[in-house]
């Protein structure tokens, strides 16, 4: 796993035990801040995002997580798929496009707020989450 974009949000991914328990190791962070680049950030030193190809190369990196600010975001996941990289999960606050064979996830951190939000409304007017979730599907059927 590689991340692109060590601000704080890169700097907790990086340093979150969890990936490895699930089999995934973090072998390499990029960056584009000089103040951030040859820090140690978890166990791993952030690169200069200009020595990304070479690095991702030469570790296989096959999957990255994308934490740029939003306008750096599409150059990111093009410099990442020109690299080899075949999966991005991306939680840069910016929708990404890729080729089809690239797997993309979009992380939307305020989504997923409001999506609680609306399970909270729910939940004060007496349903479950699950009856929200019924309701909405009522809806999306009745649309199509």
């Amino acid at each position: 796993v590689a991340i692109v974009g060590v601000g704080n949000l890169g700097h907790a991914l990086a340093r979150y035990g969890g990936f490895a328990a699930r089999g995934f190791q973090v072998v390499a962070a990029f960056d584009v801040d000089p103040g951030t680049v040859g820090q140690r950030v978890g166990s791993v030193l952030v690169e200069p995002f200009e020595r990304l190809a070479e690095v991702v190369s030469g570790k296989g990196v096959e999957l990255a997580l994308l934490t740029t600010p939003a306008a750096a975001a599409q150059a990111a996941t093009d410099a990442l798929v020109a690299a080899g990289v075949n999966s991005i999960l991306n939680f840069a606050p910016a929708r990404v496009a890729a080729p089809a064979h690239v797997a993309v996830r979009q992380v939307d951190l305020g989504v997923e707020l409001q999506i609680l939000c609306y399970y909270g409304l729910q939940a004060a007017a007496g349903l479950t989450a699950y009856d929200a979730v019924d309701a909405v599907d009522a809806v999306d059927a009745a649309g199509s």
